[in-house]
């Protein structure tokens, strides 16, 4: 069984920066993709970045140059650096990854980050 475990979510005024972890536990071979994606009530789930095995990462436009996402292979752990929040930023977060010889995707349970104008 694998296990999603988030942190790092909080309130923070605009221009402030907050830094999300998820760090997966469980039985497996290894993690190919892992990402973070958000969503607020009544809208669809979006991408905000993700990172493969190899390190390469791709961006939401909305974020592109605010937000880094890395991972730490050894401790299977994703990170998102989020900096210059905007208030348009408000959402759940949630880290999404994807397991070597697995079609099924793990999400954990959300981290809820506001910022406040």
């Amino acid at each position: 069984q694998v296990q999603l475990v988030e942190s790092g979510g909080g309130l923070v005024q605009a221009g402030g920066s907050l830094r999300l972890s998820c760090a997966a536990s469980g039985s497996f071979l290894g993690i190919n993709n892992m990402g973070w994606y958000r969503q607020n009530p009544g809208k669809q789930r979006e991408l905000v970045a993700a990172v493969a095995r190899g390190g390469s990462a791709n961006y939401a436009d909305s974020v592109k140059g605010r937000f880094t996402i890395s991972r730490d292979n050894a401790k299977n752990t994703v990170y998102l650096q989020m900096n210059n929040l905007k208030p348009e930023d408000t959402a759940v977060y949630y880290c999404k990854i994807d397991l070597v010889l697995s079609k099924t995707d793990y999400w954990g349970k959300g981290t809820l980050v506001a910022v406040s104008s």
